[in-house]
């Protein structure tokens, strides 16, 4: 996608999850053009994305991304941004 984006990732199935989550979120960021970033909205149940998903996005990225982690949203989430730089 070439433009910033989010992907909700929190409800329904994702939920119990933690392996479709991390996939998902791969997928996600796979999917951004260089240049733009994409927000990825994780369950409540599984915690700050920083503790999960991040090293799993820098094994599979590298250097080709930067991650900040954004807040818990309104909903109970939790907001990682993804930015694609490579």
């Amino acid at each position: 996608m070439e433009t910033n984006w989010s992907i909700s990732l929190e409800d329904g199935e994702y939920e119990c999850n933690l392996e479709l989550v991390v996939r998902e979120a791969l997928d996600a960021v796979q999917q951004t053009a260089k240049g733009f970033y994409v927000n990825v909205v994780t369950p409540a149940n599984f915690g700050n994305p920083e503790d999960y998903l991040s090293e799993a996005l820098l094994l599979f990225f590298g250097n080709k991304i930067d991650m900040k982690y954004i807040d818990q949203c309104g909903c109970g989430g939790y907001v990682l941004r993804v930015w694609k730089n490579k």
